[in-house]
């Protein structure tokens, strides 16, 4: 009897459900939150909580792994140097499925896939980086480009030009 082995082929190819599983789960360590179908959902947790397992000891071994499944190298950096450490104590369920309803086309499930420590953006953080760059130092203003001057050479001698034809 072969129950509840296997997976969810979500009705696509091989191909189709790899580069989507792919990028989904790409997605949800990019935004550590999106928005999907109930049974896609459900699909991409397996990989994702098995990426975040292995990114918890950063070794070479392990990027690699995780590297042939996560194209981006900024989102797999983020991985290994931030989601990993983050849940260094905790033993799996590193993602939850939240339900927000119906999609008004087909009716499927729609469901929030986010990781467990997802911190929803308040008023107060929002504004904390607009202050930090404002704080930034100015950067020093940069001498015009020589291309610039022979350009207002051109410039001129054509409206010369045009003045001593009227």
């Amino acid at each position: 009897m072969n129950n509840k082995t296997g997976f969810n082929a979500l009705s696509r190819t091989s191909a189709h459900r790899r580069a989507m599983s792919r990028n989904m789960v790409t997605s949800l360590f990019r935004f550590e939150r999106i928005t999907t179908t109930q049974a896609k959902a459900k699909e991409v947790r397996k990989a994702a909580e098995k990426l975040i397992t292995r990114s918890k000891v950063d070794s070479v071994h392990n990027r690699r792994i995780a590297a042939k499944f996560i194209q981006d190298e900024k989102i797999l950096n983020k991985l290994f140097k931030e989601l990993g450490p983050r849940m260094k104590d905790r033993n799996g369920g590193y993602t939850r499925i939240m339900k927000i309803g119906f999609r008004q086309g087909d009716a499927a499930d729609m469901v929030i896939l986010e990781l467990v420590d997802y911190k929803l953006p308040t008023e107060e953080s929002k504004a904390e980086p607009k202050a930090e760059k404002a704080k930034a130092e100015p950067k020093a203003k940069k001498a015009p480009a020589k291309k610039a001057a022979p350009k207002a050479k051109k410039t001129a001698a054509k409206a010369e030009e045009a003045a001593n034809k009227e």
